[in-house]
């Protein structure tokens, strides 16, 4: 499938309903336009194998001035039988000419009509949903993420809740103590999902909404794919690089794990911390029991060898990557090749 990179959920969806729309003009008003009903009887029906399903389109005797006119109806359903008698409509010029009299115009419309109020609703309850969180931040006086602060490095664990639809994200240190989590508290279909992110260093709680995951593929190793998701309305990797994060990938193997993501992170050009993809067993103790399993790493699990004490930004950067299944800062899969080539130099 080939598709615009970055192409947005609701984007597609006002595609499909104009395609909709446009075809439920076209056989409503133009299809059969001139044509007139009449009743006929269904004399065969032809099956046409598809790939998934089996179509079957009717042959139809109907009547005009006397004398008996046959045609094949341009759609099928399983619900022709030979015997029935249906609604037709045909081409006075040309009785043979037969269209079927159904509503598809209209389904096709009332389906346009249903994609966009979908969009539209979607689009008012994240903007509500931001608006929400802005004044709620404002409340507690947050006004962006914590300012740098260097310490003693030190090792920590990222690890993302897999097997339930409310999929959370937690930084741990090597005592499985919770240092930083996002707890989703809102569940939808229609609009972004909300998170607590809380800090438990600090004791503090900021909502966040994160979007739905977006991918577009192009099915080729030479142009690249994208995958991301919008927080608090713009797209994760805008919001970092707006924020200062640069990251820069690379493909890794060795300490007992097979292939995998390397990661070094920067925030105003300066390193805050390391990391490397792993399996859904990152504490080494763990790894050494599943040792199986820990060689073969997980979207969404990382190990993290950080300076940084403030955790807000950096959750951030491991939560996009854990979430959208991108290689690189821009949400794109190159990104990670060019680095695994520059390190190999």
């Amino acid at each position: 499938m080939i598709s615009l990179r970055g192409l947005k959920f609701n984007v597609v969806a006002l595609l499909v309903a104009a395609v909709c729309l446009a075809g439920g003009v076209y056989f409503t008003f133009f299809h059969s336009r001139g044509f007139v009903r009449n009743t006929a009887t269904i004399v065969a029906v032809r099956e046409e194998e598809t790939e998934d399903s089996t179509v079957y389109y009717p042959t139809v005797e109907h009547t005009v001035d006397g004398v008996v006119y046959t045609g094949e109806l341009d759609v099928g359903s399983g619900s022709y039988k030979v015997g029935k008698s249906i609604q037709i409509l045909y081409d006075p010029n040309d009785p043979s000419v037969v269209h079927s009299s159904g509503a598809i115009g209209v389904y096709l419309m009332c389906v346009s009509a249903a994609i966009i109020a979908f969009v539209l609703f979607s689009e008012f309850k994240d903007k509500k949903g931001q608006k929400e969180l802005q004044e709620l931040r404002e409340s507690r006086g947050q006004t962006g993420y914590l300012p740098s602060v260097q310490g003693e490095e030190r090792e920590l664990y990222f690890l993302s809740d897999l097997g339930t639809a409310k999929v959370g994200h937690r930084i741990e240190d090597a005592d499985r103590r919770v240092l930083y989590e996002a707890k989703m508290t809102r569940l939808t279909a229609l609009s972004a999902y909300r998170f607590d992110f809380i800090d438990h260093t600090r004791g503090t709680s900021t909502p966040h909404l994160v979007g739905h995951a977006e991918e577009t593929d192009w099915n080729s190793f030479f142009i690249d794919n994208h995958y991301t998701f919008e927080f608090d309305g713009v797209d994760v990797f805008k919001h970092l690089h707006q924020n200062g994060v640069r990251v820069e990938t690379s493909l890794e193997s060795g300490n007992g794990r097979l292939l995998g993501t390397g990661y070094r992170i920067f925030r105003d050009g300066v390193e805050i911390a390391r990391a490397e993809s792993t399996g859904q067993y990152p504490h080494e103790e763990d790894a050494a029991q599943h040792k199986a399993l820990s060689a073969i790493p997980v979207q969404g699990f990382y190990r993290v060898w950080t300076r940084e004490e403030n955790l807000d930004l950096l959750f951030v950067v491991l939560l996009a990557f854990a979430r959208s299944g991108a290689a690189d800062d821009r949400g794109g899969t190159r990104g990670v090749l060019k680095g695994t080539l520059n390190k190999l130099r």
